[in-house]
């Protein structure tokens, strides 16, 4: 009997935060592109980098870096705007992965409402793939989200997964609300899925509570989640092993959940 091999998720290592402790003191170091060459060394399958239009930690040189040197898939995190799809367009990452931005927020706190920015997202979602590039919209667990998000073309769908972070991490008051999440990012992917689209996921994933997410399975018995993009957990921990080993010990939670 011949088996049917199984495509293992991609681990997208988030460097913002990399870039947030060098602008913090306007220094040189840490390196992007060392973090980066660091991060494929331990199983790393894609780089993602979120250039904000107020430029807090990841720089225009540093995407062009990265895009130049890197031998891994690029992921470029920007908001829906003329000035970043231009830019975007310009330096041609692998992905882009439009998604919401706000000035004050410390980080992207939910995902796109696709429906009131159908029109401005149609636009921008086009201008990307004429130039080759691949796009994801970061949205919420939501069907309707989904749907929206296959008539403007996306490639993909990159799942908002804070709820049900949130939910792991908030002690007993949580417990409740994590299987409701659960099953929402399931339904959710299963849709992008059967609609022609890939399944990604990210937002407040640590090293335990990414591992019920990777169990997710389709119909035939295959990890659901094609991708998935961490940052924050995989640069807390390298703080203490160092990047190879805590982008390792992610891949293993992926694939060995």
């Amino acid at each position: 009997m011949t088996q049917t091999s199984i495509v293992l998720p991609r681990l997208g290592v988030n460097l913002d935060h990399i870039a947030t402790l060098r602008q913090l003191r306007g220094t040189q170091y840490p390196s992007i592109l060392e973090a980066a060459q660091l991060a494929q060394a331990g199983g790393a399958g894609q780089i993602t980098v979120h250039l904000r239009e107020d430029r807090r930690h990841i720089q225009d040189n540093d995407v062009k870096l990265l895009r130049s040197h890197l031998e891994l898939l690029l992921n470029l995190e920007i908001a829906a705007t003329p000035e970043m799809t231009r830019f975007a367009s310009k330096v041609n990452p692998d992905w882009v992965c439009l998604v919401p931005e706000k000035r004050m927020e410390v980080t992207t706190e939910g995902g796109l409402d696709v429906k009131s920015n159908f029109k401005r997202l149609s636009l921008v979602v086009k201008a990307l793939k004429a130039n080759g590039i691949q796009v994801s919209l970061f949205i919420e667990p939501m069907i309707q989200s989904v749907r929206l998000s296959a008539e403007l073309g996306a490639d993909a769908v990159e799942l908002h997964t804070g709820s049900y972070c949130l939910a792991t991490q908030t002690g007993p008051k949580g417990t409740k609300r994590i299987e409701p999440a659960l099953k929402k990012i399931r339904v959710a992917a299963l849709e992008a899925r059967k609609l022609g689209m890939g399944a990604h996921a990210g937002h407040g994933f640590d090293y335990l509570n990414v591992r019920a997410v990777a169990e997710l399975e389709d119909e035939m018995a295959k990890p659901l989640i094609a991708e998935y993009n961490i940052g924050h957990a995989i640069v807390c921990r390298a703080a203490l092993v160092g990047m190879e080993r805590a982008v390792r010990e992610m891949v293993s939670a992926l694939i060995a959940p």
